[in-house]
């Protein structure tokens, strides 16, 4: 199939084989100003819909619990936004242009196919997932976005699995266009008495990193005490703020370095040191927040999140930063540290770059012709390989 030219589409059918969605990508890209427009195409069977009209419906949900506690009426997940459009019959002042990959799939579905659209608001958050433990189950922890389809004579109706399409998208940030200022932090110490000092400066070599990349974290150490320093501890730590009914902030490791390097007394110390946090090492922490995630796909650490507005925490639910700790273990006097803030992005190029197709969707944008052809990435082909259980969204 990948030597097939042709713009290549995501295509999920419902169990029941009646309804049909198509997407042009599974990653819309917000760009803090606005957030990639959601727009597809539904086919639904003539003799199926009857006189039933057609929804679509965009949800955002937080679940903050394992799906297995899900009992007595009492769920662990949070609704952040939801948005039905009724895609048949159409309502005129909801209707829009359609894309070229709209018109391209109606003119080859025919009659009964029906497109949709969504714009995604700016405040929500991006895709997250939480690492689940060995011994969890069901759907993890995180926020994620999910379509759904279906036909129903009211948007009340109570629908099935069988008769209904879900899917799965994900809202990411790639990184920002301008890196911001070189990160640099000093500190300096005094001992209880004495009125020598001990001095500490860190710096990176930059702010912005991708996954996978090597930090370099520049320690200079003056030491005019009389003190020695045994060992310099360097980690690499995500803190993530769950954003619920309150705020709450948890940190976790994701690189470390402990060095036997010693600074005596009246001298100086300048190194280098090199840390590579990627997900390969961390596997096993359980509640590491990670970039939102398909079934089918690995995923990576998550990105730093970019916010322009924290005034409304309710809708920003997981919040991710970096930070980078120097720690000095000081003879008979303790420890001296700081932390640097650092930005840690999505793989992606920058925006001033050209954009990379994370979908492997490849259109053809220069020329367009009656016998120009369509690649479904269907995901019933998944199904046969056993990735994706039938029963289950993707």
């Amino acid at each position: 199939m990948g030597d097939k030219a042709g713009t290549r589409v995501f295509k999920k059918t419902s169990p029941n084989c009646k309804l049909t969605v198509y997407l042009g990508k599974r990653d819309f890209v917000d760009h803090l100003d606005h957030v990639d427009p959601v727009d597809g195409v539904i086919l639904v069977e003539p003799e199926y819909l009857k006189d039933r009209k057609v929804f679509v419906t965009l949800t955002c949900a937080f679940r903050y619990g394992r799906e297995d506690l899900d009992v007595l009426g009492l769920s662990f997940r949070k609704d952040l936004y939801i948005y039905t459009f009724q895609a048949y019959p159409p309502i005129p002042e909801e209707s829009k242009p359609h894309s070229r990959l709209q018109e391209r799939l109606l003119k080859k579905m025919g009659q009964n196919a029906y497109p949709f659209h969504f714009t995604i608001p700016q405040n929500l958050p991006c895709s997250v997932t939480l690492q689940p433990g060995p011994e969890d189950t069901g759907k993890a922890c995180g926020v994620d976005f999910e379509i759904r389809a279906f036909c129903a004579k009211t948007m009340e109706e109570k629908n099935h699995k069988r008769n209904s399409v879900r899917l799965v998208i994900r809202k990411v940030q790639y990184a920002p266009e301008k890196p911001g200022p070189q990160p640099m932090v000093e500190m300096t110490r005094s001992f209880l008495m004495s009125d020598r000092s001990l001095h500490l400066e860190a710096s990176l070599d930059k702010e912005l990193y991708y996954h996978g990349e090597p930090i370099s974290v520049n320690v200079h150490v003056t030491n005019n005490s009389t003190k020695t320093v045994k060992r310099v501890k360097i980690s690499v730590r995500q803190y993530a703020d769950i954003c619920l009914f309150s705020t709450a902030q948890y940190k976790c490791p994701v690189a470390q370095i402990e060095a036997d390097d010693q600074v005596a007394s009246s001298s100086t110390f300048c190194k280098v040191y090199t840390l590579t946090p990627t997900l390969n090492n961390n596997r096993e922490k359980r509640g590491l927040a990670l970039d939102g995630k398909l079934k089918h796909e690995d995923t990576n650490l998550a990105s730093s999140t970019i916010v322009k507005d924290v005034s409304n925490k309710e809708v920003l639910g997981v919040l991710v930063s970096y930070r980078v700790k120097v720690k000095l273990v000081v003879s008979r006097g303790g420890t001296s540290f700081i932390k640097l803030l650092l930005l840690f992005c999505s793989t992606a190029a920058p925006v001033l770059d050209p954009p990379i197709d994370t979908n492997l969707i490849e259109f053809d944008t220069n020329s367009f012709t009656p016998d120009d052809d369509i690649v479904f990435e269907d995901f019933a082909r998944l199904r046969l390989k056993g990735i994706i259980d039938k029963e289950e969204d993707c």
